[in-house]
């Protein structure tokens, strides 16, 4: 199989171009594999190569709705028993460390009838909206390999935007669907919380904020694996009620005219580019065109308390981590990343209390998005304030850095003292300046998507994002279709 005809095919397209005998499985492989040894050694999307396993099932008989349709995984919660299980972390990858059980998503996708091919790059424990591991160094974005391709499924979106395959695993806990498939011209929808597995060596992660799904070329592809995947698992804390049709349905209808209200201000009080504001404008009058009404409005939520205490969440998270690796591999601090050590010490210094109090804030924010949702059916923002960072660009500046070297050996005092003295503050304006908007929906549980229906003047993809109420999924995607139809992305893609 040609790789022009590869690639004008979405993942469901080839599948049925499997079913239908006018090619084969392991053609199909074979064309992923050559794909990905052409453009990985430039890209870094791959990591861990699975080539042989792929190329084994590809022989076997397959069904389900992406029967014989290469696929990758990320290396992050999507664990194969027996595969290397990293999470962009020195101390797993120096010990060789293997998963020892596979992962519900991933058994999901595998019945489901992909081909999974490799695991794809991710920053350490997915803590960034960059993929620049020191363990495995940099993704590059297709569009221009000089920039990130967003973090955290930052490989899974690379390999997708490069053709390798049409979609790949990813997940979601501050952003990390929504901002990769917003820097590489993909789309990208994060599910609710719960909607998808995270079995069974977890039942949630931060509290349900973070969850699985994919990134993906077409919306019906996306639409189709939700379906594949969404519904309860063995131990799970909840079970989210089953959408009324399904997913891949709601894709191929329009919806009901909507009220959808838009902003372009920072939560945080950080700079929004105009390419990134454009993108909103132009996305409201191709809305308007379509017979939805939308306005300027924002949900009454304090942008930059909800952005701490994400950040606060996110430092525990870091901490629990660490202490994790070292338990299954003794390796010792020079097994992370500065900055990690830095967020787990933050962690550690926060009291308990302090931690439920951000926790029950939760629900201040999950009232102001219903109070908003009583106006309005979704919320519109940028996905990215500003246009894919360049590689390197984004990092603890060196003063920092050599002041963290002598301050973190010091112990939980002084780290409680940092705590106090506005650092906090200071790394949500610094972290948070490209992707201060994402956030919102991890917390409140709601399901979100990045549309890529902007690229700025340099040809770089910038997406737009809308957030509905919870339980709405079915209406992003209809949605979703619907813009996709009016202003096709499919055929739009990077050189090379």
């Amino acid at each position: 199989m040609r790789f022009e005809e590869y690639r004008a095919r979405d993942g469901l397209g080839l599948a049925a171009l499997i079913a239908a005998g006018e090619v084969t499985a392991t053609e199909v492989l074979e064309t992923a594999v050559a794909r990905a040894e052409s453009v990985n050694p430039t890209l870094n999307a791959i990591i861990h190569r699975l080539h042989d396993e792929a190329r084994a099932r590809a022989a076997e008989p397959l069904t389900g709705p992406f029967a014989g349709v290469p696929f990758l995984v990320k290396d992050l919660f999507q664990d194969i028993a027996g595969a290397p299980a990293h999470y962009g972390c020195r101390g797993l990858k120096e010990a060789g460390y293997r998963a020892e059980r596979t992962s519900e998503i991933v058994r999901r996708h595998l019945d489901a009838g992909t081909l999974i091919l490799g695991r794809t790059n991710t920053p350490e424990f997915g803590a960034k909206g960059i993929t620049e591991p020191e363990a495995y160094g940099a993704a590059r974005n297709p569009w221009d390999t000089g920039r990130t391709p967003g973090g955290s499924s930052g490989g899974s979106a690379a390999a997708v935007a490069a053709g390798i395959v049409p979609l790949a695993g990813a997940n979601d806990g501050g952003g990390s669907i929504r901002i990769p498939a917003a820097c590489c011209g993909l789309f990208g929808l994060k599910p609710g919380r719960g909607r998808t597995p995270l079995g069974p060596d977890m039942g949630e992660i931060m509290h349900g904020a973070a969850v699985n799904h994919v990134v993906s070329r077409s919306v019906r592809d996306s639409a189709a694996m939700l379906d594949a995947t969404h519904g309860p698992e063995r131990g799970a804390g909840y079970h989210p009620a089953p959408p009324e049709e399904s997913y891949l349905s709601a894709a191929g209808r329009d919806p009901r005219p909507l009220r959808i209200g838009f902003t372009t201000r920072s939560p945080v009080g950080t700079e929004v580019s105009p390419e990134a504001r454009a993108a909103v404008e132009d996305a409201a009058r191709l809305l308007a065109d379509l017979g939805h009404h939308v306005d300027e409005a924002e949900p009454a939520i304090d942008g930059l308390q909800l952005a701490k205490d994400w950040m606060q969440m996110w430092f525990a998270q870091m901490a629990a981590s660490v202490d994790r690796v070292k338990s299954l591999t003794g390796c010792g601090n020079d097994g992370f990343e500065l900055d990690t050590r830095a967020m787990a010490a933050l962690g550690r210094a926060a009291r308990a209390d302090e931690y439920v109090a951000g926790y029950n804030r939760w629900h201040e924010y999950n009232m102001g998005m219903a109070d908003f949702h009583d106006r309005h059916d979704l919320f519109l923002t940028p996905t990215l304030a500003l246009p894919p960072a360049r590689v390197g660009e984004i990092v603890t500046p060196a003063w920092q850095r050599a002041a963290l070297r002598v301050l973190l050996p010091l112990g939980r005092g002084v780290s409680r003292l940092l705590l106090k003295s506005g650092v906090v503050d200071q790394m949500v304006h610094e972290n948070l300046r490209y992707v201060p908007f994402t956030q919102l929906a991890n917390l409140t549980g709601a399901p979100a998507m990045s549309v890529p229906l902007h690229w700025t003047a340099d040809d770089l993809p910038l997406g737009v994002q809308f957030v509905a109420p919870v339980g709405g999924e079915e209406l992003l995607f209809s949605l979703a279709g619907q813009l996709e139809r009016a202003r096709p992305w499919f055929d739009r893609v990077p050189a090379g």
